[in-house]
């Protein structure tokens, strides 16, 4: 997350006026789906856990008009899905809207999910992820009553069109479910992988579980590109866990094999216009910069640990 207010009050940089795009952000396809998305998209969790209505709805607003359509969000993200619901009516059109369960069980992914629709004010949305999913046995999660089922279920009442899931820990339980989609026994579109410069060396989704994403060709988005926020606190507006860097994390993250787009939280209008810019601007690392990184990443790992769990 960066912080560019430049003196300005919080308040002073959400009600500036935005300079809108002349042009959609550069798009790539969301796996197999055929689905194409702007290379950046808008976590909502900063705007629903640590701003007030009368800014977040404002950011979600200019962070459309610049070309940032893709959105991501969650029912645990406190007022983000409320927020939203009072924009969606009138934009739904024109964004790809994601968002998540929580929850071992097919009752409980319906039950979430019926609810979230009903705050977002929409019928349907157009990915459903199981949400972290390093939480939960995987077991359970496959089981014929698991969250899996209830993503299907979810689909074939229309309430979904696209189904995933989300992994920020425990990479090897991402590893095995997609080891089952390889076999026929999970449908997957796409998933959602915490994955950065710094957690390649710790949790090593790079190596372990994009590969097999690849093979599936599912749609990728990549998370915590700058390291989350500092102690996975978002209540408040605060540094990324990444201090510098920012740019060349950003271009990591998106020079992936097989990554569809970067998902980043963003707090100001400012967060939103340095963010477009480095989209619309991306260039692959080279190889000296990939040398430096590895070797800035690993001094890194070993002082972050696993910050988002084993």
């Amino acid at each position: 997350r960066l912080i560019a207010l430049g003196g300005k009050s919080m308040s002073a940089v959400l009600t500036s006026t935005p300079t809108l795009a002349v042009e959609p952000l550069p798009q790539r396809r969301v796996g197999k789906t055929g689905e194409r998305v702007p290379v950046l998209g808008l976590g909502t969790g900063p705007g629903g856990l640590g701003l007030p209505d009368s800014e977040a709805i404002p950011l979600y607003e200019a962070a459309i008009d610049h070309g940032i359509t893709y959105l991501d969000t969650a029912p645990g993200y406190n007022r983000a899905h409320v927020q939203l619901g009072q924009i969606l009516p009138s934009r739904r059109s024109q964004v790809f809207l994601a968002t998540k369960a929580c929850a071992p069980t097919a009752a409980e992914v319906l039950s979430i999910h019926e609810q979230s629709l009903k705050d977002l004010r929409v019928d349907s949305v157009d990915l459903l992820y199981a949400h972290g999913i390093g939480s939960f046995d995987p077991e359970q999660l496959l089981a014929p009553d698991g969250a899996f089922a209830g993503l299907l279920e979810a689909r074939r009442r229309g309430w979904t069109r696209y189904i995933g899931f989300t992994a920020h820990h425990h990479p090897w339980k991402a590893e095995r479910l997609l080891r089952e989609a390889l076999k026929g026994n999970l449908e997957l579109d796409a998933v959602m992988l915490a994955m950065n410069f710094v957690d390649r060396h710790t949790y090593g989704f790079e190596e372990l579980v994009l590969p097999l994403a690849r093979q599936l060709d599912l749609g990728v988005a990549v998370m915590k590109v700058y390291g989350g926020a500092q102690e996975m606190k978002y209540e408040e507006y605060r540094n990324s866990q990444l201090k510098a860097g920012h740019h060349a994390a950003f271009r990591y993250a998106l020079g992936l094999p097989g990554a569809s787009l970067a998902v980043v939280g963003m707090y100001s209008i400012a967060e939103v216009e340095r963010n477009v810019a480095w989209a619309r601007n991306w260039e692959p690392l080279t190889g000296e910069e990939e040398e430096r990184l590895q070797a800035e990443g690993r001094a890194l790992a070993a002082e972050w640990g696993p910050h988002f769990g084993e």
